[in-house]
C-alpha cells in the first residue's frame, strides 16, 4: 500500500511552486495499467488546456485534497456551462466526468486533487484538446486563463456555483 500523506501532498505543492508549468504530477501507475491514479498539485497561474477524454471515452473522476480549485464544465463550442469549486471541506469535494465532456480546473489557491481515469494512457489518445481554446505555453494561454479566473469569481460572488 501506498498512502497518501499530509507531508506527499505539502512536497507536491512545494515543487508546483517551483515548476515552470505551476503543477506537479505524482503518479501512483503504471502507463500500460487499465486504471490511471496520480496526484495532481497545482498552484494558481498554471493553466490546464480545456480538453476531453473520447475516442476512446474515458471517464474521470477528480476529487480535491488540499486547497480549493475550480472545475469548468464547457459546451461542445467552448461556452461554459457549469463551475464546480472544489474544496475539502466543502459542499463539492470532487467531480465524476463524462466522456466527452470538455473541461479543465484553475487553481484557486494552492492545491492538490486526486485524479482517477481509465486506462491505458497513450499520449497520441489520451485527451483531446478544444480547439476553442488556446493551448498551455501560447501567447493567448494568460489571457484565456484571466478571463476563465474573471468567470469563475462573478460565478462565486453572484452565487452561481454548483453545488
Amino acid at each position: 500500500m501506498r498512502p497518501i500523506t499530509e507531508s506527499l501532498i505539502t512536497d507536491l505543492i512545494a515543487q508546483a511552486e517551483q515548476s515552470e508549468r505551476g503543477r506537479m504530477p505524482y503518479r501512483f501507475h503504471e502507463h500500460h495499467e487499465p486504471v490511471q491514479r496520480m496526484i495532481n498539485a497545482l498552484i494558481p497561474g498554471t493553466y490546464v488546456t480545456p480538453h476531453h477524454h473520447h475516442n476512446p471515452d474515458k471517464v474521470e473522476l477528480i476529487s480535491i485534497l488540499r486547497g480549493r480549485a475550480a472545475c469548468i464544465h464547457f459546451s461542445e463550442s467552448g461556452e461554459i456551462e457549469q463551475i464546480f469549486v472544489l474544496e475539502p471541506d466543502g459542499p463539492v469535494r470532487g467531480v465524476d466526468i463524462r466522456p466527452g465532456v470538455y473541461h479543465n480546473f484553475v487553481a484557486l489557491t494552492p492545491c492538490a486533487v486526486l485524479e482517477i481515469i481509465q486506462g491505458p494512457y497513450e499520449a497520441a489518445t489520451h485527451k483531446q484538446f478544444a480547439t476553442w481554446a488556446p493551448l498551455e505555453g501560447s501567447p493567448e494561454a494568460p489571457a484565456y486563463l484571466a478571463q476563465l479566473e474573471a468567470s469563475i469569481q462573478e460565478a462565486i460572488e453572484q452565487g452561481t456555483v454548483n453545488h
